[in-house]
């Protein structure tokens, strides 16, 4: 059974960077569709990003294009979310989540979630 473990939230000023990572508790990793999602409060959730198997495709919303960027390490099982160019807007909840199957932009595509990483971006 894996389990995905996010770290690196924080509390950073307008402008600045923080690194997610998700880690897998699980070998098959390398066999999972990985994305990020995030919630702000009073929000519905949201795509942020997502991987293919390979690291070779990666798709981004528009609201984080040019400003995040998500990568893989399968050999770490561990997924990473690189934020630049924070915003307030980018406050929220992260939370990592895994796709056996094709996995895109809707939650529902995504078979595994972790516990998310708070994300806070001061004005």
């Amino acid at each position: 059974q894996v389990q995905l473990v996010e770290s690196g939230g924080g509390l950073v000023q307008a402008g600045g960077s923080l690194r997610l990572s998700c880690a897998a508790s699980a070998r098959t990793f390398s066999t999972y569709t990985m994305g990020w999602f995030r919630q702000a409060p009073g929000k519905e959730r949201e795509f942020v990003a997502v991987i293919r198997r390979s690291g070779g495709s990666t798709y981004y919303a528009d609201s984080v294009k040019g400003r995040f960027t998500i990568s893989r390490d399968n050999a770490k099982n561990t997924v990473y979310l690189q934020m630049n160019s924070l915003k307030p807007e980018d406050t929220a909840v992260y939370c990592c989540a895994g796709g056996l199957s094709y996995s895109g932009t809707a939650s529902h595509q995504y078979d595994l979630w972790g516990q998310g990483t708070q994300v806070t971006v001061s004005s």
